[in-house]
C-alpha cells in the first residue's frame, strides 16, 4: 500500500491480560490508561449482546475502514495498522477482549513522532461511532 511503516512495536500484544501502557508522549490512547491525557473508555458489550458477536462485529467494522489492515486476530486479541491519509504514517491499533468484564479494552499509537494531533483518539471516537456505541 505504500505505507510508511517505521518499526513494528515490540511491546505490541497482551502481556499478563493487558496492552502495553503508553509512552509518555502525545500519541497514543488506550481504555487501561490511568492518566486523563491517554485514557478512553472501553468498548462495552451490552446485556443483550454476546461478546463474540461484538467481537465479530468490530472485525467488520474495521475491516471496512479506509486504510485500515488488520494484522492479527485471535479470539482475544486483535492487532490492525492504521495508515495515515497524507503520508502514510502507521499507527498501531490493538483491541483485548475481556468478556467476563463485558468490555474490549483499546489502544491505538503512532509509531512514529511526538505528537499525533488527536488523530488516535479520533480513530477511537470513529470506531465507537460505527459500532453504534457512545462514550462510558
Amino acid at each position: 500500500m505504500g505505507w510508511f511503516s517505521g518499526k513494528l512495536p515490540v511491546n505490541l500484544g497482551l502481556q499478563e491480560g493487558r496492552l502495553s501502557p503508553c509512552p509518555g508522549r502525545p500519541n497514543c490512547v488506550s481504555s487501561q490508561a490511568e492518566d486523563d491525557a491517554h485514557r478512553v473508555a472501553p468498548l462495552t458489550i451490552g446485556p443483550s449482546e454476546t461478546a463474540a458477536a461484538v467481537w465479530e462485529r468490530l472485525q467488520r467494522v474495521l475491516e471496512k475502514m479506509t486504510r485500515v489492515q488488520i494484522v492479527t486476530v485471535t479470539d482475544d486479541y486483535l492487532h490492525a495498522e492504521c495508515a495515515s491519509t497524507v503520508f502514510g504514517f502507521v499507527d498501531d491499533l490493538e483491541c483485548a477482549l475481556d468478556a467476563e468484564a463485558g468490555v474490549i479494552h483499546l489502544r491505538s499509537a503512532a509509531r512514529t513522532g511526538h505528537s499525533d494531533f488527536g488523530m488516535n483518539r479520533r480513530r477511537i471516537e470513529t470506531l465507537r461511532r460505527r459500532l453504534g456505541q457512545k462514550w462510558a
